[in-house]
């Protein structure tokens, strides 16, 4: 119990940095502007998605939000990952940028797996 607990809120905290706190921090500067443009999306459509990864990251880390939250914070970032390669690879063509939203997706795979794992093993 205790290996898949270190294991859940490493991968958990990584997205937490790369999806909560690391956008919270940067999205007004220039470059995260310059980024929303390049892709074709609105600066509006940055702003809204800061709001919601944080939203989203503290869903996945204060504890006692319901399981159901949870699992729509999941797919929610399920969908930016996948969406975000999708976007950088029909704008910048396939390069490293590309692939980089689905290591991440791996990272939150990771997470999703053993918080099923530690709540199933506690019903």
């Amino acid at each position: 119990m205790k290996k898949e607990k270190i294991i859940f809120w490493t991968a958990t905290i990584i997205i937490a940095l790369f999806e909560g706190l690391m956008p919270a921090l940067t999205s007004q500067t220039e470059l995260a502007k310059e980024g929303i443009r390049h892709l074709g999306y609105p600066q509006y459509f940055g702003n809204a998605l800061v709001v919601f990864k944080v939203l989203g990251v503290l869903t996945l880390i204060i504890p006692k939000i319901p399981k159901r939250l949870k699992e729509l914070a999941y797919a929610g970032f399920a969908f930016d990952f996948i969406f975000a390669t999708i976007s950088h690879g029909v704008v910048d063509g396939i390069n490293g940028e590309t692939f980089f939203p689905l290591f991440v997706f791996g990272i939150l795979s990771v997470s999703y797996i053993y918080y099923n794992k530690l709540y199933y093993s506690k019903n």
